[in-house]
């Protein structure tokens, strides 16, 4: 089986400064703390050189070992205290997906 990702994109903040002061206890502690994961990332995107809106504006990135397992960590509390923050937090908007990794980090 191959791994599998949860990605969390989140959309430009209506307000970055208060997005930013809440992000690393509110998201990312609470991140890692979802239990199972393999390899977590976190990542800004790059601002435009025009100085036009980004296409989103930050990521996280959880790698489980396969389907079950991923599917297994949001199910539990701390993944629930997770996402009830990214709800309070993600004024712009936010996409979660969860996808089959097809070329693994050799």
């Amino acid at each position: 089986m191959s791994e599998t990702k949860i990605t969390v994109i989140y959309d430009n903040p209506t307000d970055p400064d208060a997005f930013e002061s809440a992000y690393e206890e509110r998201q990312l502690n609470a991140a890692r703390a979802i239990p199972g994961h393999t390899r977590f990332e976190a990542s800004k995107v790059w601002p435009k050189e025009d100085g036009s809106p980004t296409p989103a504006y930050r990521m996280i990135d959880l790698y489980y070992p396969d389907y079950d397992a991923a599917c297994l960590a949001v199910t539990t509390p701390e993944a629930g205290a997770f996402f009830q923050a990214l709800g309070e937090l993600s004024t712009g908007g936010v996409r979660v997906l969860m996808s089959d990794v097809e070329v693994p980090q050799s």
